[in-house]
């Protein structure tokens, strides 16, 4: 009974902690005009707190409800944020895909002025160029690569592109197929999202700042170390003139956890949506790629 009042308890406060948020932006976002303040210092904490806290996960989790039970009743409006949430991940996808072919004339590049001409190091910009060793472009060809699967996944998933096993799925009803996914959004996406959100986020704090953040913190004693709060980024490579930006890696963790739970919610409204209006509906508003007249035979066979 305790844990079922728990549940309701923080689902009616996460009205107020997300009206309180958003008319008290300073609490939060001080520290983005960095002075080295007290105040700057307290709302870098309550950012760490709030990031990976109870709270915000029965604010997103209200949201995702208030928005189910709405669309239920108005199909049309549940469609529309179906389709907004398809956009972003296909927009975040469509631009940072073009991070491969930067990997390749990079890499292109590498060999060409390593192998050929001995080059050490390698200058690029306009105006002020950024000047490292060869090996460091050479390993930043992996940040790259994590560019592509942490923030086009989800834009692979709305392609249809990604690696689905199959083992009943085919042969089953229309219907089926849409609780199958439903059940698959709910039960493994969001989880999972959730998961590797809570990990990556103090994970990700835990090599920008000192003291290190825990996840056991609670938000006073976060404020209390905020006094000996400082920035510590960390630039730190597995070679000594190699790539040392490894912090990265840590922020495309977290918006990889952000952008999958925010598709699970778009995958689960267009499974209900299909399952309701039937198999009229399969692949309704989809904005899919095509790679042109002619080219149909080719885009069935992935």
């Amino acid at each position: 009974m305790d844990a079922i009042w728990w549940f309701i308890s923080n689902i009616g406060l996460a009205f107020y902690n997300f009206g309180y948020a958003i008319t008290h932006p300073s609490l939060w976002l001080d520290w983005v005009t960095w002075g080295n303040t007290t105040e700057d210092k307290q709302s870098v904490q309550r950012l760490v707190y709030y990031g990976g806290s109870v709270e915000f996960f029965f604010v997103c989790f209200t949201a995702f409800l208030s928005v189910t039970a709405i669309g239920m009743v108005y199909r049309n409006f549940l469609w529309k944020v179906t389709v907004g949430l398809e956009a972003v991940a296909n927009g975040v996808g469509r631009f940072f895909v073009w991070a491969g072919l930067l990997m390749v004339l990079q890499q292109v590049l590498i060999v060409i002025l390593q192998r050929i001409f001995a080059v050490a190091e390698i200058s690029i910009g306009l105006g002020k160029a950024m000047t490292f060793d060869v090996s460091w472009w050479a390993e930043e060809l992996k940040l790259y690569n994590a560019i592509i699967v942490c923030l086009c996944c989800t834009y692979a998933f709305v392609q249809g592109s990604h690696v689905r096993v199959d083992l009943v799925y085919s042969a089953v009803s229309h219907r089926t197929k849409r609780a199958i996914d439903m059940f698959g959004s709910i039960f493994f996406m969001m989880p999972a999202a959730v998961l590797v959100w809570m990990y990556g986020w103090f994970f990700l704090w835990r090599h920008l700042i000192v003291p290190k953040p825990s996840a056991s913190d609670g938000l006073d004693r976060l404020l209390t170390k905020a006094r000996a709060l400082r920035w510590n980024v960390e630039t730190i490579g597995f070679s000594p003139n190699g790539f040392n930006a490894y912090f990265l890696f840590k922020i495309l963790l977290v918006l990889f956890a952000g952008l999958v739970f925010l598709h699970a919610i778009a995958f689960f409204y267009r499974s209900y949506l299909e399952f309701v209006e039937g198999e009229e509906s399969e692949g309704k508003y989809l904005d899919k790629d095509s790679l042109g007249e002619g080219e149909e035979a080719f885009e069935g066979t992935h």
